[in-house]
């Protein structure tokens, strides 16, 4: 048997859940369901366990739009942003209408028919869905494995590698010397977390990060909590932290030697006097060519000035059974190696794409507005930003799609579908960010023209300008009449 949906939504974690609500609070006549391959809900923030997770965006632009995030952490822990996540699914009834263990492989489109044909595994068993729009809400990277890359000796070492991806529930620490191989986001939120119980926290990188300290409770929201109704207050509060995160990526980019500047000066004053920041705290590229990492409250500046943790800036020669021998014959002593190596991309989870029984390859393609793919029909995917909080993206592609839904049903049309000009037009990669885990991945991943709308934009304001405010449709989109009669949403898949 096959279940009908008008809308079928690829993962239930922060942008699947997201999704669903929009369509629960504006679209509430549009059946839909949302099919996430693990057992729980949550994506993200049930996958990784490792001490001390938390966002590194603001919770202010992190959290929706349409429901405040209510607590005062500015950077929010793991555990409350779970909580966050089925909070606002049970609200706004998105729990009921989630499949879970249900890993989607296939999807196919049929013009004859204008619908999707989806197929799943569930506990070995195929399902199929089919629907009238397919949208991809499981992010970029690979859930099944991390970065991982290989160092000789490995198999030599007698304690425990861990990758944080995969966090054992039963690794203790306590009173062992750790090495954290890595400088980003996840390596500056472990070393201070396992530092209050190891021994010893070395964090080894190859080269530094910008790191920047910000306050764990943002005293702006705090006021303006207190002195404002609450709905004001979170409208003002997320206005706030969007516009100071974008005027501080714009001078990052428009004058890096002056927030290398302001970044050393704060680095300089928080750690220990006559410490090598040279060495360890100055990167090589200008700010923002990668993500910047913020810590809470100095956290980790505070666990080197206490000597429960240090920096190393090296490269790693080997392993062997005690620790990690570098490059220089320099040793350091581990009873846990954690390598914080980073992410693997799976574009669209891997799934396979076929268009009226052809094979496509996203590489190959060009995004419209960073969310629909070039020629295929009725699917759009879902990605947050690179420089600012994700959720701030996801939530103008969920307004958007909302409008174009709304302008489709009142025309009658059954398909959107864009068109890349005449000709066509120069590419580049979608993602122009430095990061690791994106240059690995940038022959995979679809790619952006030169100008609007096939342009990636990163700039919120920009954004709202297209997404939220600006025409649905355009010279770009190609919409398509209703086609016959669909089969019956099925009450189970429609959540009804």
């Amino acid at each position: 048997m096959t279940d009908h949906v008008d809308v079928l939504i690829i993962g239930a974690g922060l942008s699947g859940i997201g999704a669903a609500a929009h369509l629960t609070r504006e679209l509430p006549r549009t059946s839909y369901v949302v099919l996430e391959a693990r057992e729980v809900s949550g994506g993200t923030w049930d996958l990784f366990r490792y001490p001390g997770v938390r966002s590194d965006s603001d919770m202010f632009t992190m959290g929706y739009r349409f429901r405040p995030w209510r607590h005062e952490e500015a950077l929010g822990s793991g555990e409350r942003i779970l909580e966050y996540l089925r909070d606002t699914a049970r609200e706004y009834d998105v729990e009921r209408r989630i499949r879970y263990s249900h890993r989607v492989i296939r999807v196919s489109w049929d013009s004859d028919t204008s619908l999707w044909t989806v197929e799943a595994d569930h506990h070995g068993e195929a399902v199929t869905y089919t629907a009238g729009l397919v949208w991809s809400c499981r992010g970029y990277y690979d859930y099944e494995r991390g970065h991982e890359p290989e160092f000789a000796g490995a198999e030599e070492f007698a304690g425990e590698i861990v990758h944080p991806q995969h966090w054992p529930d039963d690794l203790d620490w306590t009173g062992r010397d750790v090495v954290v191989i890595g400088s980003g986001a996840t390596a500056v939120t472990l070393v201070p977390a396992m530092a209050e119980d190891a021994a010893h926290v070395t964090m080894l990188q190859r080269s530094p990060s910008y790191i920047l300290s910000l306050p764990r409770r943002d005293p702006f929201a705090v006021r303006a909590r207190r002195w404002l109704p609450a709905g004001l207050a979170h409208r003002v509060v997320r206005w706030k932290s969007i516009l100071v995160t974008a005027v501080f990526y714009r001078l990052s980019r428009r004058r890096p030697e002056t927030v290398r500047r302001m970044v050393r000066k704060q680095n300089v004053a928080l750690l220990p006097e006559g410490y090598d920041v040279e060495t360890h705290f100055t990167p090589r590229y200008d700010p923002w060519d990668q993500r910047m990492c913020f810590v809470p409250n100095a956290d980790l500046f505070t666990s080197l000035r206490s000597g429960d943790a240090e920096v190393v800036t090296s490269t790693i020669e080997r392993f062997d059974a005690d620790g990690v021998v570098l490059t220089g014959g320099r040793h350091l002593h581990a009873d846990v190696i954690v390598t914080a190596t980073g992410l693997t991309l799976s574009p669209f989870g891997g799934i396979e794409l076929e268009v009226d029984g052809e094979k496509v390859d996203p590489a190959s393609l060009m995004t419209y507005r960073a969310l629909m793919l070039g020629g295929v029909p009725n699917f759009v995917f879902t990605i947050g930003y690179t420089n600012a909080s994700w959720t701030l993206k996801v939530g103008l592609v969920c307004e958007y799609l909302v409008r174009l839904l709304e302008h489709m049903g009142r025309h009658g049309y059954a398909v959107v579908e864009p068109r890349l000009p005449e000709g066509g037009m120069a590419t580049r990669p979608l993602l122009d960010f430095g990061a690791g885990y994106v240059r690995r991945a940038l022959d995979r991943l679809p790619k952006q023209g030169p100008r609007v709308p096939w342009v990636t934009s990163t700039a919120y304001g920009d954004d709202v300008r297209l997404l939220r405010r600006g025409p649905v449709a355009d010279r770009h989109l190609v919409f398509t009449a209703r086609a016959p009669r669909a089969p019956v949403a099925a009450e189970a898949a429609a959540g009804r």
